[in-house]
């Protein structure tokens, strides 16, 4: 495996081709093992991995604990090779409920606080609202995070989840260095607006969702039971028949992988490291051995009779369900 570097954005810093995701660490995907999670943090460290990804509501800042946790205990060239990027802005309640998102600027400052304080940081790499706040326009809630960059406590501005027209008037704000968006094989609902405004204003992507979940990556079954924790168990592309719709694009998929002697998994990643080297695929291992498989993709080279089998195997928009429940798709701009 060689790991190789990409810039996000024309204002952003240079990372890693592939950044690791945390969330599951601490949320949503049901119990995860704390020592597991801090090994696999290290190992992503060891191998070059730069970027780690938080979100100051997963685990209702446990996510950011683990990733502090971590970084005070890897070596001080790993620590310092670290780049954490932050998302904030969800509400919840003590019962692990939603109940919306705070863009106001003096919301902004006080989570970059909280935030500061879980990852024992003196500042946070990228920072972004998670999801845009309908009540607050998006100029004021980037206007506070330049603040915080004019400081010291942010180096780049980020966003995340919204569409075109708000690219363009955040942009106009501050310079951004990326968006963190969903995008997979069966996740391609950017390339007709999102991704060509990005590359005209220099904004680089942070794909997360590269496995759709776990969806295709090769290792979901239809009979898997999945525990009142795991957000899969909610989410539309993993219920009843677009489950099974779902898994046998994997299965056609798993073909074009066995050819060329590589996993679904890797294949996958390989797909979303082959749409430019503005991208960044985030991976959303839990375990070392998820870990090590998905960096296997940074070797699999794709030439255009791969990508057209894969284009033919998985064509855009063939995915049965939304990526989310109804309710959260309400949030999204894209």
């Amino acid at each position: 495996m060689t790991m190789r570097t990409r810039t996000l954005g024309t204002t952003g810093p240079q990372v890693s081709a592939l950044g690791l995701g945390c969330m599951g660490m601490s949320a949503l995907y049901g119990e995860a093992d704390r020592a597991e999670s801090l090994a696999t943090i290290h190992a992503a460290l060891e191998a070059g991995v730069t970027l780690l990804d938080t979100g100051d509501f997963y685990g209702m800042g446990h996510n950011e604990m683990l990733i502090g946790e971590a970084l005070r205990a890897a070596p001080t060239a790993r620590r310092e090779q670290a780049l954490v990027g932050v998302k904030f802005g969800a509400l919840r309640d003590p019962d692990g409920g939603w109940s919306g998102y705070d863009g106001r600027p003096a919301a902004v400052k006080n989570f970059a606080a909280y935030s500061l304080q879980r990852l024992g940081v003196d500042h946070l790499d990228v920072y972004r609202i998670a999801r845009l706040d309908p009540d607050v326009p998006i100029e004021e809630t980037v206007g506070a995070i330049a603040e915080l960059v004019e400081k010291g406590h942010v180096r780049h501005i980020g966003l995340s989840e919204v569409g075109a027209e708000t690219i363009r008037r955040a942009a106009a704000t501050a310079p951004i260095s990326d968006l963190q968006i969903e995008y997979s094989l069966i996740s391609r609902g950017i390339e007709d607006e999102i991704l060509p405004t990005t590359r005209e204003l220099g904004i680089g992507i942070t794909a997360y969702g590269v496995l759709s979940r776990g969806l295709i990556s090769g290792h979901f079954t239809a009979d898997r039971q999945l525990g009142a924790g795991d957000f899969r168990a909610m989410s539309p592309r993993f219920q009843g028949d677009n489950l099974r719709h779902n898994l046998n694009l994997v299965e056609a998929l798993r073909k074009i992988a066995e050819q060329k002697g590589v996993s679904v998994a890797q294949i996958a990643i390989a797909w979303v490291l082959s749409r430019g080297a503005d991208v960044v695929p985030l991976v959303g291992a839990r375990r070392r051995d998820r870990l090590t498989e998905a960096l296997g993709a940074l070797d699999v080279t794709l030439d255009g009779a791969d990508l057209a089998a894969i284009e033919e195997a998985v064509p855009a928009d063939a995915a049965a369900g939304e990526r989310y429940p109804a309710a959260q798709m309400a949030h999204l701009e894209s």
